[in-house]
């Protein structure tokens, strides 16, 4: 909204055209979100210890871990009005598609404010139960699947990379494809949020991905040049990309190993469904699975493992799931952890880039 009050003046001040370049708005609103960050982390984790907002360290957890017991959470109420302050006012606000990300990152960080709180105050590792926040998230993403199957234009054609004649249009099976998409990718962000900065810094690396898809989705010419699904007006979520890269790199700040304060579940199912958000409206839903593979992969860890347990009668394939925790009772050092899955988080985004050449 600020940047529409500053070019009412453009043609006053011939300079001031640059705010109606998408590119420069991301640039600005990644560095609004990384100020919003820096300039309120402190008082925020102040704030957040005062009130005795700490973390709950399960009992079955690595020991190394007992280290945490007791520093904030609940981090993500500040990044989540970083990112949305910093949308408001560098993005157009007359795009559906800015409210529609806006409305996914308070449906599910107000589900995800529920759980950390219920957590905190009865000082439990247990919060809201897990038939209820999966209801809350799947009742949500249904009404995002729902407006934008009823968008006038919108395509409800399945993009697949490598295969640009084959396009299957999924008609109203496209509304269960987006809510498995967005509440996947919620519980996969949510359940890589274990280690000091594990979480952020991959989707700091996949918004910082999607940033592109974006753009190059809502630029004509170059969507027919990449033979990529054009979308009208998902430039702009370019915008709110470049606000979740610079807020998670102003959290990475204060969450970085040994970490001041944790993002909590009101962080990480936000930032995790809005991912899932991004890539539908980019029709780049498939790819996501290359982007977020290190979430896909610390999902499918403790589906395995629960799944090996019940059929063995308590065996386990991982010495503890999810898979960051296996390789910390292996003896790798925390931090060794951490760098090793950013570099992989890192090398699958590349991969993923590279994918929009290859049709």
């Amino acid at each position: 909204m600020l940047y529409k009050l500053i070019y009412l003046f453009h043609g006053d001040v011939s300079w001031l055209n640059v705010f109606r370049y998408i590119t420069f708005r991301t640039l600005l609103s990644a560095l609004t979100a990384l100020a919003v960050c820096l300039l309120f982390g402190g008082p925020v984790i102040r704030r957040l210890r005062a009130m005795q907002v700490g973390q709950h360290v399960r009992d079955d957890g690595p020991p190394n871990h007992k280290d945490k017991e007791g520093t904030p959470t609940m981090g993500g109420c500040l990044i989540i009005p970083a990112v949305t302050a910093s949308t408001l006012c560098w993005a157009d606000p007359f795009n559906p598609y800015v409210w529609l990300v806006l409305f996914v990152c308070m449906a599910y960080g107000a589900i995800g404010f529920m759980d950390d709180y219920l957590k905190t105050v009865r000082r439990t590792s247990k919060g809201l139960s897990a038939s209820a926040k999966f209801l809350l998230q799947v009742g949500a993403a249904l009404i995002v699947a729902w407006i934008l199957y009823a968008y006038p234009g919108y395509d409800t054609r399945l993009n697949l990379p490598f295969l640009k004649t084959v396009s299957p249009d999924l008609g109203w099976w496209y509304i269960p494809m987006v809510v498995f998409i967005i509440t996947g990718a919620s519980n996969a962000v949510n359940l890589t949020d274990g280690l000091d900065g594990l979480a952020i810094g991959p989707v700091t690396v996949a918004f910082g991905t999607y940033l592109v898809f974006t753009y190059l989705s809502g630029h004509v010419r170059l969507a027919n040049y990449l033979q990529i699904p054009s979308v009208p007006g998902a430039g702009e979520m370019a915008v709110f990309c470049g606000a979740v890269v610079g807020a998670g790199l102003g959290f990475l700040w204060y969450n970085a190993f040994p970490a001041e304060v944790f993002m909590g579940d009101v962080g990480s199912l936000p930032l995790g469904a809005v991912l899932g958000t991004v890539a539908v409206i980019t029709k780049q839903e498939i790819v996501l699975a290359l982007v977020g593979g290190l979430f896909v992969f610390e999902a499918l860890s403790v589906i395995f493992q629960v799944a090996y347990f019940k059929i063995t009668g308590g065996q386990r394939i991982f010495r503890m799931a999810p898979i960051h925790h296996h390789f910390e009772l292996k003896g790798w050092p925390e931090p060794k952890v951490i760098v090793r899955f950013w570099i992989i988080a890192i090398i699958l985004a590349l991969l993923s880039i590279s994918t929009l050449k290859l049709r």
